[in-house]
């Protein structure tokens, strides 16, 4: 573990200026100390020997003490006040990064090896804690810690060789004994940094399981059981409160030892400058400067110590974040050259051979999909409704991420071919090209995430086409999708309030809102429309609404992809295409399940 981890710097900008910031302020208070304990020693010998102080000089000395002594208060303002503010915007820029490479890595993401929590929690519960409660500790990391670490590295050097230069005695104590304060300082720190290491995975693992117990609380309470995983989140309180009281011990321990290693430091100094003026070998006025001078020394020493404990949560926490954003840069950036690439009219989605293996399943689901979809031209006439069929487990909504470009298959590939020419698919393509891509498909979740807000504002919020939508064609919409009905019986209509997620409204209402929002898109530019599962949680009449609304899109001269189970859609469909899974050939782990190589889907068009 590294007190600043260099990493850091690199991909924070308001670290690095700070850090460059706390380098000047440094080298100012090493100044000011020096000045300071020079006026002092001027100050004080005149008195000590009995001839008083008096005349415009003594005046001058005494002003010029007053100048430095509030010079050093304005520097260690500065230094908290623009701490403080690198501090927020950096865990703030940090956050941002988390979340964008968490997102970058896609639906089926693990966290980089040797950082996962291994508690059994969801990845995504896990990265959600890290970029809360883990980031927090970058805080008083970055306010104390670093300038102390900064100040130790030039402010101790520079009063060295100034006191080498005042007494070269008291010079070599200091540096004789110097190098005990950081050994002790590893020691106590190797201790630290494995209490601070399981802290942090005790917070994850209580964040990310509150996290999934509040996602499944709907659940719970559906059988009753919404009391019983109580007793689990009060066992992992009590093992926070313990990991955090360690923590809290050990950094009690390391104050208290370096607190005792420095002052015996300082009073040796002392004790010698004190035998020596007695004996006469010594001017007082330096023996002064070395006494004033000895504690600023240790000074810096002391604080990082005592600050380590705040140092060791901060670095574990962006350990981890540097991990996270270095391994899904390696993942995901592309290579140089690629473009983005719009599907041009009359292009064919072909999934050739997709595969792609089921995490600790020892399957592949799907398994050698292979299949050709033309894509709908805009023109009334050429849309077409595309099922995805098969069994749970099989690998449908799978292959529904590979075509988004949101998963990279194990085998085969997804591509866009415009007559002979192979224009490359979303895994050939870079962050733009995938944008591009998104562009030219509307896609409705199982469950789709909705933003807070009027709920007039959420539906038109997901369409692209919002500038040319008034209210005649927003209701008209709300028709075809049976939203009109749940409008009807809102309080506020169009204009009540929904939370976070679609919060206040059933899973059947958000999905018609989804439909409503996807129904708006325009579809000039968007051949493509991706449904997974719209009927899962409908009854009859919202069935037919979204039966309404496929047919709609497929007479607007769109294809539409959806995963379906019922037979309705089904019926409707156009063009089947059957999902199977597999055993996994690369598996070493296959016990109980059917051996064999990759079947081969079908299809049926009609």
């Amino acid at each position: 573990m590294r007190p600043l981890d260099p990493r850091l710097l690199r991909h924070v900008g308001p670290a690095r200026r700070y850090v460059a910031l706390t380098v000047g302020l440094g080298v100012a208070a090493a100044g000011l100390i020096v000045a300071q304990a020079l006026l002092l020693a001027a100050l004080l010998a005149p008195v000590i020997r009995g001839h008083g102080v008096s005349g415009p000089g003594t005046v001058r000395s005494f002003a010029a003490l007053a100048l430095v002594v509030v010079a050093r208060a304005a520097v260690s303002w500065a230094q908290e006040r623009y701490a403080l503010r690198a501090a927020t915007r950096t865990v703030a820029e940090l956050r941002q990064t988390v979340v964008s490479a968490w997102a970058a890595r896609g639906p089926r993401a693990a966290l980089p090896h040797g950082h996962d929590g291994g508690h059994g929690a969801s990845p995504e519960a896990e990265v959600a804690t890290l970029a809360t409660r883990g980031l927090d500790a970058l805080e008083p990391y970055l306010v104390r810690y670093v300038p102390q670490l900064v100040l130790t590295a030039l402010v101790t050097p520079a009063l060295v060789v100034v006191v080498l230069g005042l007494d070269w005695v008291s010079a070599v104590i200091a540096i004789g004994t110097l190098p005990l304060v950081p050994l002790f300082m590893v020691l106590v720190g190797r201790l630290t940094a494995g209490t601070s290491r399981r802290r942090l995975a005790t917070v994850e693992r209580l964040g990310a399981q509150v996290l999934d117990l509040v996602a499944g609380l709907p659940t719970l309470r559906a059988f009753g059981r919404a009391a019983g995983p109580g007793a689990r989140v009060r066992a992992l309180g009590e093992a926070s409160r313990g990991a955090t009281m360690g923590t809290l011990r050990v950094a009690f321990l390391s104050s208290m030892v370096l607190e005792l290693l420095t002052t015996l430091s300082v009073a040796i100094i002392a004790v010698g400058v004190g035998l020596r003026l007695v004996e006469g070998a010594m001017e007082l006025q330096p023996a002064l400067a070395v006494l004033v001078l000895a504690p600023e020394v240790y000074l810096p020493l002391r604080r990082v110590g005592a600050e380590f404990h705040a140092s060791v949560d901060g670095i574990a926490a962006v350990d981890r974040v540097l991990a996270l954003v270095g391994d899904t840069h390696e993942r995901v950036l592309p290579a140089s050259g690629t473009r983005a690439t719009v599907p041009p009219a009359g292009a064919t989605l072909v999934l050739d051979r997709v595969s792609v293996r089921a995490p600790g399943r020892g399957v592949l689901a799907p398994a050698g999909l292979s299949a050709r979809i033309p894509l709908g031209t805009g023109q009334p006439g050429t849309g077409r409704v595309v099922a995805l069929r098969g069994p749970s487990g099989s690998g449908k909504s799978t292959a529904v991420l590979a075509v988004l470009g949101l998963l990279t298959p194990d085998e085969g590939r997804v591509a866009l071919m415009s007559g002979t020419a192979d224009l490359g698919g979303p895994g050939d393509l870079g962050p733009d090209g995938l944008a591009a891509w998104w562009s030219a498909l509307t896609w409705v979740p199982q469950r789709p995430t909705l933003p807070p807000g009027r709920l007039r504002d959420v539906v038109l919020d997901g369409a692209t086409g919002r500038a040319r939508t008034d209210d005649e064609r927003l209701a008209a919409a709300a028709r075809r999708t049976g939203l009109d009905a749940v409008v009807a019986e809102l309080p506020d209509g169009w204009d009540t309030l929904i939370g976070l997620g679609g919060v206040g409204l059933s899973v059947g209402q958000r999905q018609r809102v989804a439909l409503t929002s996807a129904l708006l898109d325009d579809a000039a530019d968007k051949p493509l429309v991706v449904l997974d599962e719209p009927t899962a949680h409908l009854d009859a009449r919202g069935e037919e609404a979204v039966l309404d609304t496929v047919r709609a899109w497929r007479d607007a001269g769109r294809t539409v992809l959806v995963v379906a189970h019922r037979a309705s859609l089904l019926a409707l469909a156009d063009q089947v295409i059957d999902v199977r899974a597999a055993a996994d050939p690369a598996d070493d782990v296959r016990e109980g399940l059917p051996g064999g190589r990759p079947t081969t889907v079908g299809e049926r068009t009609r």
